[in-house]
């Protein structure tokens, strides 16, 4: 019966107008009916009819008494973070990251399940489904007031079907997230790639809002991007829009994980910044590395790449550098491609901060075409490391606030 309600409450969510109101109260709330009647060009009681329903469902709760400005004063509208909650999940090809956030996007508990040395579809599957139900065991809030599962995939992703196309970090096709998430929660379930997911979270919670042109990129263990275009997340024709990081910048590089050769992954991410590390020194560069590892270069990580250069250690802050140098090129690919008013950086190697930014708009300023390419703007995430996984909660707050149809939303 619970479920029933639950399902009931997102629908009514889901409604044209509801869902214009509700928008309204999460951007600008705590607020009066009077003023989303004047933002969203609502009849007073359309608007009042619409805030009984949802005051009713507890999707929405009244907070202390406004300025009056002559007459009674006015009750304030906000949402029940209390009431729904969303779970977020970001699938690397190492880890499953899960958050569960409040539906106005505070995280409450936050997880990480290790992924399988060689993982298969199953194997992969079941991680997913214990991370869910781990984060679900660790908590005291109902199962029955959880929204929907948002996911951040890496690699080619099918948001539509919720399915994993190509995943090239695991080297797997065809995994069915959406349909096997469904049927063991029994709740909504959105699937995008990872760095289309980010982008969204930016959008909605960080430092993307209010801005309609941007990209995000996401630098792990892979490159991905996320485009919004006119404040609408771009696919493009066949879900491969983004994918920054198999862009070949070497005919002659290495060869990367999706089978090409030169991909700017193979330059600038986690793996390749490790390896040209480790690399340098078997051919005898001296590094704090040999200290920090005990002289065991498989125990050389990004984490401790990053601490060696911030003790003043030469190979890793040129390790660092040049990474940032090759990823200042593919931005400025980028920049003469989508031409957007802001680049944000998120992911795992955004950790290092100025230690490869500086590379980064230094390399853009040298190779843009114009004096405006050279100024665009690249910042850092709002989130750092937990940028996909708020981008996957932002999928479900999507899904919930965002009517398919706004221009029409007036009508009634």
């Amino acid at each position: 019966m619970v479920k029933n309600l639950l399902r009931g409450s997102f629908k009514l969510m889901k409604s044209m107008n509801r869902s214009l109101i509700l928008n309204i109260i999460r951007e600008k709330g705590p607020i009066s009916r009077a003023e989303i009647a004047k933002l969203t060009k609502l009849t007073p009681p359309t608007v009042s009819s619409l805030v009984k329903e949802l005051l009713q469902a507890e999707i929405v709760i009244e907070r202390n008494l406004g300025e009056s400005s002559g007459g009674r004063k006015p009750t304030l509208l906000t949402l029940n973070s209390k009431m729904f909650h969303v779970i977020g999940m970001d699938i690397g090809s190492q880890n499953i990251k899960t958050i569960l956030t409040t539906i106005t996007g505070s995280i409450i508990k936050h997880s990480i399940v290790p992924l399988p040395a060689e993982s298969t579809r199953e194997t992969l599957l079941s991680a997913i489904i214990q991370s869910v139900q781990s984060i679900l065991d660790d908590t005291e809030i109902d199962e029955e007031k959880i929204v929907g599962i948002g996911v951040g995939m890496h690699g080619i992703v099918d948001a539509n079907q919720g399915i994993s196309v190509f995943a090239p970090n695991l080297h797997l096709h065809n995994i069915p997230i959406k349909e096997v998430l469904e049927e063991k929660f029994n709740m909504i379930v959105k699937v995008e790639n990872d760095g289309r997911a980010m982008s969204l979270g930016e959008l909605w919670f960080g430092n993307g809002a209010g801005i309609d042109s941007f990209v995000c990129i996401n630098v792990g263990r892979g490159i991905g991007a996320g485009i919004i275009m006119n404040g609408k997340l771009y696919h493009g024709s066949h879900f491969i829009s983004g994918e920054i990081g198999h862009m070949v910048i070497d005919i002659d590089g290495p060869k990367c994980t999706c089978g090409n050769y030169g991909c700017l992954q193979t330059f600038a991410s986690g793996p390749a910044i490790v390896d040209r590390v480790k690399k340098e020194m078997r051919l005898g560069q001296s590094s704090l590395l040999s200290q920090l590892t005990e002289g065991n270069l498989d125990n050389v990580t990004g984490e401790l790449i990053y601490k060696a250069a911030l003790d003043g250690d030469s190979l890793c802050r040129t390790a660092l550098q040049q990474a940032g140098r090759y990823m200042g090129v593919g931005l400025t690919n980028l920049i003469h491609t989508v031409n957007p008013r802001r680049i944000i950086i998120g992911g795992g190697v955004s950790n290092a901060g100025d230690l490869i930014m500086e590379s980064i708009t230094q390399t853009v300023k040298q190779r843009a075409l114009t004096q405006p390419a050279k100024e665009t703007e690249i910042i850092l995430s709002k989130f750092g490391d937990d940028a996909t996984a708020m981008g996957a909660v932002a999928l479900i707050l999507a899904e919930l606030f965002t009517s398919r149809n706004t221009e029409t939303a007036s009508a009634l």
